[in-house]
């Protein structure tokens, strides 16, 4: 079986990598591309790095003829935009997996406390928050996927599974993460210049992310609680990957190892999840244009704390690459399929 995918919001960073997947996936075949600032252009001629490999044209958005030309639909669009165009798509029975943030909550007085206000709001309860790991059964049978984002991911891999854990104090979480600028997107902007984020680290957003309340919902809606956790965001000067440490206050006694056998166990033939052994801990570079999360564990004796850090590839598996993982498990594929390459040792 193979399908027709397409993707539109091709040309920022997201679906310029959604490309680059979807073109060697065995079982999908991309069939168009669109692009409101680059329609009746060549691909390779935005992405020089693709010339020989993508054939495609940039084209313009209508819901018909992308609905004529695919079967499933990555919506790579900024905020409020993805809303306009998605509800066209699911009522010609396509299926979408949408990267923005516009179908990710349950809650659209939420969503537009943090946003804008909701345009598709009979939408969101159909919508299944795409953490493959976590929500693969609900994914299976969806028709609207909402991709989380790369913060979130980077927190909720290593944190949903702990959730329901016995010693974990749910009132004492602390998110510590940094990411490449390119989790900004393409657009250009002073605060992502070269001269502004080069020689530099900052933290931005304190304590007003978007992410946060993703993340909040989430973990509240898992574990049938109110959960807040404090979330730090931080630019680093580097072009892809995140890093994110959390601190998790204790109840009871638990060791290191027992923290990585109780993920190690949750994670079991879960392929794109690796739970370091102890003493190692992740590295953005060893997740480079990967669909992997890396994740160690360690217990303090002296603070009484948990502390687990987190690498991914911000565009692949906090992105493009948990978008396709999505697709995989819709149709039945192997969660694999397309998303296989082998890290880069350096």
């Amino acid at each position: 079986m193979v399908v027709r995918a397409a993707v539109v919001g091709a040309t920022g960073y997201a679906g310029a990598e959604l490309v680059r997947i979807l073109s060697g996936h065995p079982h999908a075949k991309l069939s168009m591309i669109t692009s409101r600032q680059h329609a009746g252009i060549a691909f390779s001629d935005v992405y020089p790095a693709t010339a020989g490999m993508v054939h495609l044209g940039c084209q313009a958005f209508s819901p018909e003829t992308v609905s004529e030309a695919a079967d499933v639909v990555f919506t790579a669009l900024p905020h409020k935009a993805s809303m306009a165009v998605v509800p066209g798509l699911i009522d010609r029975g396509k299926k979408v997996i949408d990267l923005s943030a516009d179908f990710r909550f349950k809650d659209p007085a939420l969503y537009e406390a943090w946003y804008e206000p909701h345009q598709a709001k009979d939408l969101l309860q159909s919508a299944v928050y795409g953490l493959p790991e976590v929500f693969s059964d609900e994914i299976q049978k969806a028709s609207l996927v909402g991709n989380p984002g790369c913060y979130p991911t980077s927190v909720l891999l290593p944190l949903l599974p702990l959730v329901k854990a016995p010693f974990v104090d749910l009132d004492n979480i602390v998110a510590d993460s940094k990411s490449g600028t390119s989790g900004a997107g393409r657009s250009v902007s002073l605060a992502t210049h070269f001269c502004e984020v080069n020689e530099g680290f900052k933290a931005y957003k304190v304590a007003e992310h978007r992410h946060n309340p993703e993340m909040d919902e989430v973990l509240g809606l898992f574990a049938g609680r109110t959960i807040y956790i404090t979330f730090t965001p931080h630019l680093v000067p580097m072009t892809r990957g995140m890093l994110t440490t959390l601190y998790v206050g204790l109840k009871g006694s638990v060791s290191t190892q027992e923290v990585a056998s109780y993920l190690s166990s949750f994670f079991a033939n879960k392929p794109f999840v690796r739970i370091c052994p102890p003493g190692r801990f992740p590295d953005t570079r060893h997740v480079k244009g990967t669909n992997y999360c890396d994740i160690g564990v360690k217990v303090t004796k002296r603070t009484r704390r948990l502390i687990i850090v987190s690498a991914i590839d911000n565009l692949v598996k906090g992105a493009s690459g948990q978008a396709v993982q999505n697709m995989n498990i819709m149709y039945g594929f192997p969660q694999t399929a397309g998303l296989d390459q082998v890290p880069f040792p350096l």
